[in-house]
């Protein structure tokens, strides 16, 4: 006899690889052409495909399955992690600016994690967040192709800077991984 469960059934949208999110073919991280050339290039790569991972690890959710804490006792949450993210973008960002910098986004202490409550409007506000720091970094990196160059009051090396991002987003995607297992079952690379 079957015992009932509250954990999903795990499930992918890949048809060819069980293991995978989703089809090579369909994955838009994925490109057949050639990878890029030189290390600026490859480091931009990394950072633009974590962080379309991480959104598509939040795609055809709704803002209650976002929301969700689904490893207790932690405050984790796949929207927590796209407002933490959008926080750090802008710490980052502060580290290289001049001037003073910005405020936080969500407060101070664990404010990204604990505001992410199962709204509409916090969901909206957050992906708004995440995209708006995202550009005010690049922006800013842009014009800072040497990755030798040290920026900031503390002198921090372009490439320091975006392996850390690297980093981060790494990180949290695999969070992300075990979030959205948690929320529906979902399972790929």
């Amino acid at each position: 006899m079957a015992r009932m469960s509250d954990k999903p059934a795990r499930w992918t949208r890949a048809t060819v690889y069980a293991d995978m999110w989703t089809d090579p073919d369909d994955d838009p991280r994925d490109n057949d052409g050639a990878s890029p050339d030189g290390e600026l290039e490859t480091l931009r790569d990394f950072l633009a495909n974590y962080r379309l991972t991480l959104l598509m690890k939040c795609e055809g959710l709704d803002a209650e399955q976002l929301a969700r804490r689904s490893v207790p006792p932690s405050t984790m949450s796949l929207l927590g992690l796209v407002r933490h993210l959008a926080e750090v973008e802008r710490d980052w960002h502060n580290w290289i600016r001049d001037g003073d910098p910005l405020p936080k986004l969500y407060g101070e202490g664990d404010g990204d994690f604990e505001g992410a409550v199962a709204e509409q409007a916090v969901v909206d506000a957050a992906y708004a967040d995440l995209a708006r720091e995202q550009a005010a970094i690049d922006a800013t990196l842009a014009g800072h192709a040497d990755l030798g160059e040290r920026l900031g009051k503390d002198g921090i090396a372009v490439r320091e800077l975006l392996v850390h991002r690297i980093d981060e987003y790494a990180r949290h995607c695999g969070h992300a991984d075990l979030l959205r297992e948690c929320v529906d079952g979902r399972v790929g690379q």
